[in-house]
């Protein structure tokens, strides 16, 4: 996305496999209007929402409120840091898709959640939702394999450095340290980035409005979780920074260890363009080549990272709610089958890493590092 000067949409073919998306799309609309039941949140979202939010911001309140002033304080930053990232996974993550609500102002106003988590709605939804959706695992569209490429690499088209050989056992450090580069700086790369993309007009902003609502946003929550503890908090200073950063790298670990197995593994393909600015496969089965599922029968897990084990499916319907991707994998399973479309799913979380692990192995010892199919 760097080296471009204006965004230029690629053209999917229409002509390969589309009938697989054409029948998938009619058996999930007869399941929902079967059930007679909404695709959106239900109370057992509801439930979850208070849960995350709860988890986030009551260690908070006990830091500025309960006296706790030994290194007993981290335990309640590390909370803050599941909570945090469980509210990025489970809450906002739904509303920015708009799949919380068919209330638009509903989804807008629990979007709104990320600003508290240290982002700003408008840049994730063109990062997310406009560019990884759309073009996953596309080099120079989905940002999401774009990470500085010093550093990490994360896509067979792009340049291998010498330090990308040790990349295995260091990515998993630079995940945590993903949250924090969103507050310190990557709000505002990505503001000028879009500006020159004329991406922003997707979100019905102007520059000036959105560089005034990153500050804005800023502000607002330095002043909360930063300027507040240092504040109220009976504990060192020393302690406080600690905590506070302790809480940002355990989210941005979580984040990192759920998004990346996902799509980040052998058994993606990593689509090029034509020159002419096309991609020779369907849309919907692209992304079935460049997203797996893992730990599908841990309930439990599956409910803390707001379905996102079921990536698939995700993938495919963003604008349905988690809540009901369990019951949608078993249509998608079976048409995939049916249509001859491959359906990744690791068994384990670790399963899912280990290949993980695998994948950045390969691209960070080899130039092609071909995927496995």
């Amino acid at each position: 996305m760097q080296s471009k000067t204006s965004f230029s949409p690629l053209q999917f073919a229409k002509n390969k496999n589309a009938e697989f998306y054409k029948v998938l799309r009619q058996r999930v609309n007869t399941y929902f209007k079967s059930k007679n039941i909404s695709r959106h949140a239900n109370a057992s979202m509801v439930f979850k929402t208070i849960c995350m939010l709860a988890l986030y911001l009551v260690p908070f309140v006990l830091i500025l409120t309960a006296g706790v002033s030994s290194w007993w304080a981290l335990l309640l930053w590390a909370t803050m840091g599941v909570g945090m990232a469980g509210c990025g996974l489970s809450v906002m993550h739904d509303a920015n898709h708009g799949a919380y609500s068919k209330n638009p102002a509903v989804n807008s106003f629990i979007g709104k959640i990320l600003i508290i988590l240290a982002g700003n709605p408008a840049n994730w939804r063109i990062q997310h939702n406009v560019l990884h959706h759309t073009y996953t695992n596309v080099s120079n569209y989905d940002e999401d394999i774009a990470p500085p490429p010093a550093i990490l690499r994360f896509s067979p088209h792009t340049k291998r450095y010498k330090i990308h050989r040790f990349q295995h056992f260091y990515a998993y450090f630079f995940y945590g340290l993903m949250t924090i580069t969103w507050f310190i700086n990557k709000d505002y790369v990505q503001a000028m980035r879009y500006k020159k993309l004329d991406l922003l007009k997707t979100q019905g902003l102007t520059f000036n409005q959105h560089i005034r609502n990153i500050i804005v946003n800023k502000l607002v929550y330095a002043s909360i979780f930063i300027a507040l503890p240092f504040i109220f908090s009976p504990a060192a200073w020393y302690i406080t920074l600690l905590g506070y950063l302790l809480m940002q790298f355990i989210t941005g670990f979580i984040l990192g260890i759920v998004f990346q197995p996902a799509h980040v593994v052998p058994t993606s393909t990593y689509p090029l363009p034509s020159e002419s600015g096309d991609v020779d496969a369907d849309w919907a089965v692209s992304q079935m080549y460049n997203t797996a599922n893992f730990a599908q029968q841990s309930r439990l897990f599956s409910w803390y990272v707001g379905g996102l084990n079921y990536q698939v499916e995700h993938h495919l319907f963003p604008n349905i709610c988690h809540i009901h991707y369990r019951k949608l994998s078993e249509i998608v399973k079976a048409t995939a089958d049916e249509f001859e479309v491959p359906y990744h799913s690791y068994k384990t979380f670790m399963g899912a890493l280990k290949e993980h692990t695998i994948m950045l192995y390969k691209l960070g010892n080899q130039d092609a590092a071909q995927a496995v199919h």
